[in-house]
């Protein structure tokens, strides 16, 4: 004869109840019993990169012309395209980039906004087509290709740990934006905590370029990162 009190069929429900509550309190939002109960049970994590580990407030820490541009002019297109976006890295382009044009000309309106998902953005200003974005969307549009000396500057500034924005108006490439994101100041504690709580494997995954990716994660001790990722890539 077996029985089963009702106080142990009542009492699972309640301690997954105030187990969710527990950690929301503290800021944490568990979607539920399931999710709750695996966790004790996971060896594994994946990190987004931006706003998670980093601070999620990048900043424009070079503007690079090409050969016979100016610098206002950079920036005008940027600001200009860049201020339609809703993007953390078009506000740090509008916000930075008008700091920097300090009292110069004003910034034309920009219209007719596309996003190229996980590549960049498009929009017309004055009448030209302006196209900024990671070197990855240039082979995909049409016009002319990136040229060596674009390419060059990215590499270096991606060396770096720079998220990289090429600017193209019309058929002329006006230069390179390059950001930085810094790391947050907790990730490198949350990490290593969880390394003691015996989670075994812990991934960042980004949309940024490799470099970039492995610039991050070595500063905040992982020891994998995936980048170059689309959003489906990421749920992958």
């Amino acid at each position: 004869v077996a029985a089963s009190p009702c106080a142990l069929a009542i009492a699972t429900p309640s301690a997954v109840l105030s187990g969710v509550a527990r950690a929301a309190r503290g800021g944490i939002l568990v979607k539920g019993g399931g999710p709750l109960e695996s966790l004790g049970s996971l060896d594994s994590i994946a990190f987004d990169k931006t706003g998670t580990l980093t601070e999620g407030e990048p900043k424009v820490t070079d503007v690079r012309t090409a050969e016979g541009v100016d610098e206002t002019e950079l920036l005008r297109t940027a600001i200009a395209v860049e201020d339609l976006s809703k993007h953390p890295l078009a506000k740090a382009v509008v916000r930075d980039g008008k700091t920097r044009l300090g009292d110069g000309p004003a910034v034309p309106n920009a219209t007719d906004l596309q996003s190229i998902t996980g590549r960049g953005i498009q929009a017309t200003v004055e009448g030209d087509i302006v196209y900024v974005g990671k070197d990855d969307l240039f082979a995909e549009v049409d016009g002319p290709p990136l040229p060596d000396s674009i390419r060059e500057i990215v590499e270096s500034l991606e060396e770096n740990g720079r998220t990289t924005m090429i600017v193209r108006r019309g058929d002329r490439y006006l230069g390179v934006i390059g950001l930085m994101d810094t790391p947050r100041e907790a990730s490198k504690r949350t990490i290593s905590r969880l390394r003691e709580l015996g989670i075994k494997r812990m991934i960042m995954i980004s949309g940024d370029n490799q470099k970039v990716a492995d610039a991050v994660a070595k500063e905040v001790g992982l020891d994998e990162a995936r980048g170059d990722l689309m959003p489906d890539d990421k749920v992958n």
